[in-house]
């Protein structure tokens, strides 16, 4: 069965994986963020909102029965074992939706070249065999912090640094220039991912 080259697309916080994602959506790509993903999850499957609820008590919850995802961030960014509970609860779903969302694609009677997806924490999971292709985004750390909404040191510590993302991917791009620049850098993966489909 033809599938699509399935690409993941890695990096710290704040260095542009999302930026990268529209990219290759851009130029062809079916794209899939593992943030959509895992927000999906937290609004919609209800084991998931049952075992938070049973964890963390109607605190992370609004009126209107939503999740509050600043009120989680704030619970498990200061303790690193709620943390681990909760990428437990929803790695394996988010890694079972990707590769449902690929197969569909693949199932498709033109299939699409490419399916890419961001994965943040990527190697730290083991989850890099899922994958054909890694396209690691990196940026200078203060770039990176400057670039972003939240503090990133505390976050950061779960990341591989990233010499080394870049050292396994096979593609690797520092993030510190245009959107342009980005943009051609994704152009040219593209072709070639696309003479390889």
């Amino acid at each position: 069965m033809p599938r699509p080259v399935a690409v993941a697309i890695t990096g710290g916080i704040g260095a542009g994986k999302s930026e990268a994602l529209r990219s290759f959506a851009r130029h062809g790509a079916a794209v899939v963020s593992s943030d959509e993903i895992v927000h999906r999850l937290l609004d919609e499957d209800e084991e998931v909102r049952s075992a938070l609820r049973e964890r963390w008590g109607d605190r992370i919850f609004r009126d209107d029965g939503a999740v509050m995802r600043e009120a989680i961030g704030h619970i498990v960014f200061e303790d690193p074992a709620e943390l681990d509970w909760l990428e437990a609860l929803l790695h394996p779903r988010v890694a079972r939706e990707y590769m449902t969302w690929r197969a569909a694609l693949a199932r498709l009677p033109g299939p699409p070249a490419v399916a890419v997806t961001e994965v943040p924490l990527l190697y730290e999971v083991g989850g890099e065999r899922r994958f054909d292709v890694v396209v690691a985004i990196t940026a200078p750390a203060e770039l990176r912090a400057s670039r972003s909404a939240v503090a990133t040191e505390d976050r950061e510590r779960r990341f591989l640094p990233d010499e080394e993302k870049a050292g396994k991917a096979d593609y690797a791009f520092v993030n510190d220039g245009s959107l342009d620049d980005l943009d051609a850098f994704v152009a040219g993966v593209m072709d070639e991912l696309e003479a390889r489909a």
